[in-house]
C-alpha cells in the first residue's frame, strides 16, 4: 500500500460518500455480523466490510483488507481467544470510517473539513478516517486507501439498502463463502454485480529463522545447571506507540520471560517487528548462561514461540508445553498498561 496523500478531490470523493451513508444509517437493520466483500477494482482485493452502530456506541464502517483483514475480524469477533483485546485491535488490518464528537479529531482532520467548505455540530456527526495496520498505530489514511474506502463505502449502500429489502440476503449454506460485490467492464463502463465467492485461506507470517548456536549450547550444557522451576516465555504488543522521524508510529513487541510460580519478570526485551522475534532463542540461551540458570519446564501460549524454542528445549531436556493462557504473563501485561497510564 503506497503512502502517498490524497488530493483535496480524493478528499470530497470520500466526504460525498460518507454523508449518503449516515444519511441512510444502515445500522438501523443491520449489525456487525452482517459481513459483505467489495472487489477493489485497482488490485482485485477483497474488503470485508462490517457496519457498526445496531448497539448505539459506534457508528463505522471498517473494510477489512483480504485474507489477513478477515482472519484480524473473525479473531476480535470470536468469544474465546488467547489473545488481549489490546493485542486483537493491534493486529487489525482495515480501513475505516467513524463519526465521531470532535474532540476526537486531530487538527489535521479538521483542517480538511475547513478545506473543503463542510460543518459539523453535535455527538456522532463528525467523519473520521483511519488505516489500521498490524502492530502500527491508528494513522492517516493513504491515498490509495482513500480512493477504495470510497468505492467500498458506496457498494455498502447498495447491499445494506438491498439487504433491508431481503434480510437473507447475507445467508449462505458455506461459512467460508461472502456475497461480494465485483466490478464488471462492460461497454466501456464499470458495472457492479453480486457475487459468492470464498475466501482466500489466510497464511500466517513466517519469520525466518537462525539456526542454533551449536557452541553456545555445548557451553551451556558443559555448565551442569540444576534445573528446576518452570518459566512462562512469550510476546505482547507494548502498549506504547514508538514514532521515529517521518515514520508511522509502531507498537514494538515485549517479550518476556517470567517465573510461572511467583510472577517475578526475570527478562525482558523489545523487539521493532515480527522478525525480531526471531531472536527469542539466541536471547534465552544467553540469559541461561548469564544468570547460571535452566527452567525445568517452559510454557508458552503462541505457535510461534513454541516452534521458535522447541530445538533449544529439546537440545537441554526442557519440558515445552503450549497453554493459552498464561498467568504471570499476563498479570505483567496488565501491570505494564496500569504503568504507563
Amino acid at each position: 500500500m503506497g503512502n502517498a496523500i490524497p488530493t483535496i478531490q480524493d478528499w470530497k470523493n470520500l466526504f460525498d460518500a460518507a454523508l449518503k451513508f449516515k444519511k441512510i444509517a444502515p445500522w438501523q437493520w443491520m449489525w456487525d455480523s452482517d459481513i459483505f466483500g467489495v472487489q477493489n477494482p485497482a488490485n482485485g482485493e477483497i474488503g470485508y466490510c462490517c457496519i457498526m452502530g445496531a448497539a448505539k456506541e459506534i457508528y463505522a464502517l471498517a473494510v477489512y483488507q483480504g485474507s489477513e483483514g478477515l482472519e484480524s475480524y473473525l479473531r476480535l469477533n470470536t468469544k474465546y481467544h488467547s489473545e488481549s483485546l489490546f493485542d486483537l485491535y493491534t493486529l487489525q488490518k482495515c480501513v475505516m470510517l467513524s463519526f465521531e464528537d470532535r474532540a476526537n479529531l486531530t487538527n489535521e482532520d479538521l483542517q480538511i473539513i475547513k478545506s473543503l467548505g463542510l460543518q459539523f455540530r453535535g455527538h456522532n456527526e463528525w467523519p473520521l478516517f483511519r488505516s489500521f495496520r498490524p502492530g502500527f498505530f491508528p494513522w492517516f489514511i493513504a491515498k490509495e486507501e482513500a480512493e477504495f474506502l470510497t468505492v467500498a463505502i458506496h457498494q455498502a449502500i447498495e447491499v445494506a439498502l438491498q439487504f433491508e429489502k431481503n434480510p437473507n440476503l447475507l445467508s449462505s449454506i458455506d461459512e467460508d463463502y461472502y456475497l461480494v460485490r465485483v466490478p464488471h467492464i462492460e461497454n466501456d463502463a464499470i458495472v457492479w454485480k453480486n457475487e459468492l465467492l470464498k475466501t482466500q485461506p489466510y497464511k500466517e507470517f513466517e519469520i525466518k529463522t537462525k539456526p542454533v548456536d551449536e557452541k553456545l549450547l555445548e557451553r551451556i550444557n558443559k555448565l551442569h545447571i540444576l534445573q528446576k522451576d518452570t518459566w512462562e516465555i512469550d510476546y505482547f504488543f507494548y502498549p506504547s506507540a514508538v514514532k521515529e522521524k517521518n515514520e508511522r508510529p509502531f507498537y514494538p513487541y515485549i517479550i518476556l520471560w517470567v517465573d510461572h510460580r511467583s510472577g517475578y519478570i526475570l527478562h525482558h526485551h523489545l523487539a521493532n517487528d515480527k522478525q525480531e522475534l526471531a531472536k527469542i532463542p539466541e536471547l534465552f540461551l544467553h540469559f541461561i548462561e548469564y544468570f547460571n540458570s535452566i527452567p525445568k519446564t517452559i510454557i508458552t501460549k503462541h505457535e510461534m514461540t513454541y516452534q521458535l524454542l522447541e530445538p533449544v528445549a529439546k537440545s537441554l531436556n526442557i519440558n515445552l508445553i503450549k497453554k493459552e493462557k498464561l498467568k504471570g504473563i499476563e498479570e505483567a501485561q496488565i501491570a505494564f498498561f496500569e504503568n504507563l497510564r
